[in-house]
């Protein structure tokens, strides 16, 4: 039997996408909500005029503020390897097993703001808002999961 590839071909969808499909909201907002009171806690050193002296005080007062630091570069990992000329360091984002015991410690921490932007980020107010700025970001990690409901999709219909 001889198929019709024309007839086949007419009979495809235009996108298998749902409204769904794009963004996980509901998802963004339970992740966004999870950490909105460290994210409004770090919200005082935006426009700080001391920033260094001031993430060390906030982070010596309110450790659990770490915690949300990785997701401000859309990194979803407690733990973020970093190196540059001085060496190489892992930070370890979970306060609870990892907490901070020196005033190197806290250097350090500094040292990693300000060398991945975030203490510009803040310091010159690029941004208003941390909740925000976080929504933003999961919705755009949140797009990354397009991947996997695709598959899904596909899965459902055939």
């Amino acid at each position: 039997m001889k198929r019709n590839f024309t007839e086949w071909l007419l009979s495809f969808r235009n996108s298998i996408a749902s409204y769904e499909y794009y963004i996980d909201f509901n998802k963004v907002y339970r992740n966004v909500d999870s950490i909105k009171i460290e994210l409004n806690i770090l919200n005082l050193l935006i426009g700080s005029k001391d920033i260094k002296n001031d993430f060390k005080t906030l982070i010596k007062r309110y450790p659990e503020t770490l915690k949300v630091i990785p997701v401000l570069l859309a990194k979803r990992e407690n733990e973020i390897y970093c190196q540059d000329e001085n060496g190489g360091y892992l930070y370890q984002f979970n306060y609870e097993k990892y907490p901070l015991n020196s005033m190197n410690d806290y250097e350090q921490y500094s040292y990693f703001m300000d060398k991945t932007g975030l203490f510009d980020l803040l310091e010159k107010h690029l941004i208003n808002n941390l909740v925000d700025y976080v929504t933003g970001v999961e919705t755009g990690l949140d797009s990354n999961g397009r991947k996997n409901r695709g598959g899904h999709l596909m899965e459902d219909l055939v």
